[in-house]
């Protein structure tokens, strides 16, 4: 190196600093991004996140805890309710059971949270869901009030001696009605059949006071309950 390039590379120093030096040094580096393409969250984020959720380890939230906020809900709305029924009401309560009286939140991290039916069917099989303690507390002060407890749910009618074994070994035991999915629903949706069901439980003479569902397929399409509360479920949605 020359003479005259030294002082020259020094004056520079002094101007500018060292970082000038290595910017000329150095090829620049450059990145290039689709911000319409990236909006979509990451996948494994999504289910860390779920993850969290559940086990109420992020900011998030916490799922039990928004579980009980709705079921107070629920219960402040029945005993105002049962307060003010008519003489000979049947006053009825409707309760989904896949996560809403049951958590299968066990099959679900399992599988991933993936559904595959077969997977799901053998779980269901197993009896072994837990109750979600919410819905139990509801369930309990329907009962104290003398309300009726209707479950209508989309698993399948074959699967009856399972959920009924599963209800009862948690705490829910002497409701009035189990409405399952009969094996000829056709292309009936989940929806739809809810509807049916709620339109036969009216016929049955209940008024439909309150239902509470983790999905809105159980709770909107007429007829509707007096008041519908809807439990979070991140984890998979039914039209």
């Amino acid at each position: 190196m020359n003479k005259r390039f030294t002082i020259l590379a020094a004056q520079f120093v002094l101007l500018f600093g060292t970082g000038w030096l290595a910017a000329q040094q150095s090829p620049r580096r450059a990145f290039s991004s689709d911000a319409q393409a990236e909006r979509i969250p990451n996948l494994d984020t999504l289910k860390k996140e779920l993850r969290q959720y559940h086990d109420c380890t992020c900011t998030c939230g916490c799922l039990a805890h928004d579980q009980d906020v709705q079921a107070d809900r629920a219960i402040a709305f029945l005993r105002e309710r049962a307060a003010h029924r008519h003489a000979q009401e049947k006053l009825a309560l409707i309760l989904d059971i896949d996560e809403t009286t049951l958590s299968n939140y066990q099959e679900e991290v399992g599988a991933d949270f993936a559904y595959n039916k077969p997977v799901f069917d053998a779980w269901v099989d197993t009896a072994q869901a837990p109750a979600i303690a919410g819905t139990l507390r509801l369930y309990k002060e329907a009962q104290r009030l003398g309300v009726s407890i209707l479950f209508i749910t989309g698993r399948d009618e074959a699967e009856r001696p399972a959920t009924e074994r599963n209800l009862r070994a948690q705490g829910f035991d002497n409701w009035q009605e189990l409405v399952m999915r009969p094996a000829d629903h056709g292309t009936q949706s989940i929806g739809e059949f809810k509807q049916v069901a709620r339109s036969q439980m009216i016929a049955k003479g209940y008024t439909l006071a309150l239902n509470v569902g983790d999905q809105w397929s159980d709770l909107k399409g007429k007829p509707e309950a007096e008041f519908s509360v809807k439990y979070p479920d991140p984890y998979y949605f039914i039209p």
